[in-house]
């Protein structure tokens, strides 16, 4: 499954275009980690921790996109948006949302 997030792909003819998909992932932040990420953010330096959490919802969004995308019959999709939110009490919890254009592409 291709998965850009450019409106075209080159070198390819949209033949078809299927619909929106998305994907999302919730995931809490563990209470430990927290602490020692504020810790580090008042003496600075990046939070591994919350990076790696970034990088997981992020993924688990894409995967399911494409997978609903699939279930969908197309082969690609285009103009993805990425959407990050914390939610909870004290924002306590990471949301990412990735959405985009199912389409079905010529095959080179």
């Amino acid at each position: 499954m291709l998965l850009t997030t450019t409106n075209t792909l080159e070198g390819r003819k949209i033949k078809k275009y299927v619909g929106i998909v998305s994907g999302e992932a919730i995931l809490g932040a563990n209470i430990f980690r927290d602490m020692f990420a504020g810790i580090r953010d008042v003496i600075g330096g990046r939070s591994a921790a919350y990076e790696e959490e970034l990088r997981k919802a992020k993924q688990i969004a894409l995967d399911e996109m494409a997978e609903q995308a699939a279930e969908l019959g197309a082969t690609a999709v285009i103009g993805i948006d990425l959407d990050y939110e914390t939610i909870g009490s004290g924002g306590s919890m990471l949301m990412v949302t990735a959405s985009g254009t199912a389409i079905v592409t010529d095959q080179i």
